[in-house]
């Protein structure tokens, strides 16, 4: 009582973790974030220490993301329908197993690139669910009061895991190899998994009628063809994703080309990029359950906008690693309101649809990396992060003025 009450008075920010279950499942987050940190690092390196290829680097991150596309819809049906604490259970386990096969292939020398890539896209499966699952889940333990700051609190428990994951993989590859690196992975999910088996309750905000799973895939179709708020927030999504969240794939090609920061640079960007973050995370959740979303939403894309062209005149180290930390603050932020505004705006028992809508959004990833890398080949990567902040700048000022019910949402 005496924890509840001074989160619950004192600190506004950390409002969700007032409820027992929202601490287990964030700290099942974080475990899981740190095995899907590492897991990232070990794919990227197996790849070209397999093919030599930057080309099929870029291949497996696509292969790895491409279910979050395919399996949108499915996932979001599939959410509506099942005890979702149990479900994410099931989830933990089917990562872990993954893991732990991939680690047999390297441990006995017989993995071959296509072993690889298959058991990225089977982990991508695993994936697409495991974060639909969890936003719902997440809205579900907080309740419609608390669940801006609960959303925003579980993203940060994943960019926290996904730095230390990321870090620890150096580590280890460097030491006992990349098959031991796989068994790390596995344990980590498992261990998030166990954290889960803890959780008590389906959820105060839980829905109490539940579809069968066709049924909820043809309502999906109708429920996104009614909800038109539901609509607009996917296309919002997918714009940032394809035009924002892509600059990451070239902040290796800031670091030696342009900036000539080599890796060492390379290091501090990318603790700099998953510290603003952070920042901008932790900012959202000790505002509450404030109103104006909507305005704070497009601020923040547009904001996201501006920044990545900043990037094209950003020539000194420190001014690009201060726009940097903003550019991504920003990102979480707008990030953070879609998946808070979507689930909002539709009836309650559809929550999981609307997760699986973000999760769609998210997934059309691949054909923005593939998109900036071109534009990078052709005009430099200063001229890409140029065009991209300007057309996500434009996308967000015209929907602002546009959509004058979108930017009252609340």
């Amino acid at each position: 009582m005496a924890l509840t009450g001074f989160l619950h008075g004192h600190a506004a920010w950390a409002a969700s973790f007032q409820f027992r279950d929202f601490r287990l499942l964030w700290g099942s987050t974080l475990l899981q974030s740190l095995g899907m940190g590492m897991e990232h690092v070990a794919l990227g390196w197996l790849v070209l220490e397999l093919t030599d290829s930057p080309f099929m680097v870029g291949l497996a991150s696509a292969a790895r993301m491409a279910p979050f596309f395919f399996l949108g819809i499915l996932s979001g049906a599939v959410a509506d329908r099942v005890d979702r604490r149990v479900f994410l259970r099931f989830l933990a386990s089917g990562a872990a197993v993954i893991a732990v096969l991939m680690a047999a292939l390297l441990v006995t020398d017989v993995a071959r690139v296509w072993h690889v890539m298959a058991l990225a896209v089977a982990m991508g499966c695993i994936w697409a669910f495991t974060m639909t699952l969890r936003q719902a889940y997440t809205y579900d333990v907080v309740g419609a009061e608390y669940a801006l700051n609960g959303l925003a609190l579980n993203s940060l428990s994943q960019r926290v895991g996904g730095v230390a994951g990321a870090l620890m993989a150096g580590a280890i590859i460097a030491t006992l190899g990349v098959g031991a690196q796989y068994l790390a992975v596995s344990a980590s999910y498992l261990a998030g998994g166990l954290v889960l088996l803890a959780v008590r309750g389906v959820g105060r905000a839980a829905a109490t009628e539940h579809q069968p799973v066709l049924r909820s895939v043809v309502g999906y179709v109708q429920l996104i063809r009614g909800n038109r708020t539901l609509m607009i927030l996917m296309l919002l999504a997918a714009a940032t994703e394809v035009f924002g969240f892509t600059h990451q794939s070239l902040l290796p090609v800031f670091a030696r080309d342009e900036l000539h920061v080599g890796a060492v640079g390379l290091g501090v960007m990318s603790a700099v990029r998953q510290g603003g973050g952070i920042l901008g995370l932790l900012l959202l959740a000790s505002l509450g359950d404030f109103r104006r979303k909507g305005q704070i939403m497009f601020a923040a894309a547009v904001a996201f906008g501006l920044g990545l062209m900043v990037f094209s005149v950003a020539t000194n180290i420190f001014v690009f690693v201060l726009v940097l930390a903003l550019v991504n603050a920003s990102a979480s932020v707008a990030d953070t309101l879609y998946k808070t505004l979507m689930q909002r705006n539709v009836p309650n028992e559809q929550r999981g649809r609307a997760m699986g809508s973000w999760v769609l959004s998210i997934g059309t990833a691949p054909a923005g990396h593939i998109g900036i890398g071109a534009v990078a080949g052709a005009l430099g990567a200063p001229a890409a992060l140029l065009i991209n902040g300007g057309i996500l700048t434009f996308i967000g000022v015209t929907t602002a003025l546009g959509l004058p019910r979108i930017r009252r949402l609340s």
